[in-house]
This record gives C-alpha cells, structure tokens and sequence, in this order.
C-alpha cells in the first residue's frame, strides 16, 4: 500500500523540478536577479538613516516573486483572463523608472550615510536589470504583435 506522505513528497518534488528548471530558463534568471538584488537594496535601505527609500524595493521584491511563482507553476496558462505578459511589461517598466528615480536620490543626497549609498548603487543596478526585463518584454511584445496582424484580404 502506498503511504500517504509518499503523495506529498513527490508533489515536492516536482515543485523543486519546476523551479530547478525555470530558474535555468532567461525570465526565470532574469526574475531571480531581481528578486536578489532587491533584497540587498531592502537590506542596504533598512540599515541607512533613512529608511523610507525601502518602500520601493519592498513591493517590486514581491512582486518580482509573486510573478516568478505564477510563470514557475504555469499559472498563466491556466488563468488566461488576464494578458500576463503586458502586466509584467508594465510591473518590470513601473520598477525600472522608480529604482532609477529613488537610487539616483539615495546616491545624490546621501553624503555621510555609506548604507544609503550602497542601497542607491545597487538600487541603480536594480533598475538597470528591471530595465533590460522591460526590454526583453517589450521585444516579445512586438513579435507577438507582428505575427497576429496578418492581412485578411485575398488578393493574388
């Protein structure tokens, strides 16, 4: 007989596959760069004098994971009332314009406080990669768009 905690173990298992092997495609690299460098910015921001700047690498962080969770597990094919791939062009586009504006502040302003500065600096780099996302995005956009606006008209 099959033990029930056989059923759970091999469910985790796949769920390990599933990121094992989304973490070697590029959006799953891209994303697991986001994610990581945000949290050393949220890191570098918590540690500063001001800890306002935190906000910003606080929600793209999550919403950086809550989009790696949905295209990890597939849930995009599944839930297809909403177009995933224009909201994450525009979550990926919203965090690079916001990294840029809050770290170039942090780097600016932040004279006397190293943490501040740190966070700006990897804050800018945080941009650049939601940038390159945005870019990547934009490309897939494009090419999607491109193949759907095909002529009906028969001429010969």
């Amino acid at each position: 007989m099959a033990d029930p905690g056989d059923s759970s173990g091999a469910s985790g298992a796949s769920w390990l596959e599933k990121l094992k092997s989304y973490v070697r495609t590029q959006k799953g690299m891209i994303l697991s760069a986001e994610i990581v460098v945000s949290l050393i910015v949220l890191i570098c921001y918590a540690a500063s004098m001001y800890g306002g700047y935190s906000a910003v690498a606080i929600c793209e962080m999550i919403f950086a994971i809550v989009f790696f969770i949905i295209f990890m597990m597939e849930l995009d094919k599944q839930f297809v009332l909403v177009n995933w791939m224009w909201t994450d062009l525009f979550r990926a586009g919203i965090g690079a314009v916001l990294y840029l504006i809050t770290s170039l502040i942090c780097v600016i302003g932040g004279a006397g406080d190293g943490a501040r500065i740190a966070g700006g600096v990897f804050g800018l780099i945080a941009g650049l990669i939601f940038a390159y996302d945005t870019y990547t995005l934009f490309l897939q956009v494009r090419s999607t768009r491109q193949h759907t606006a095909a002529s009906t008209e028969d001429r010969v």
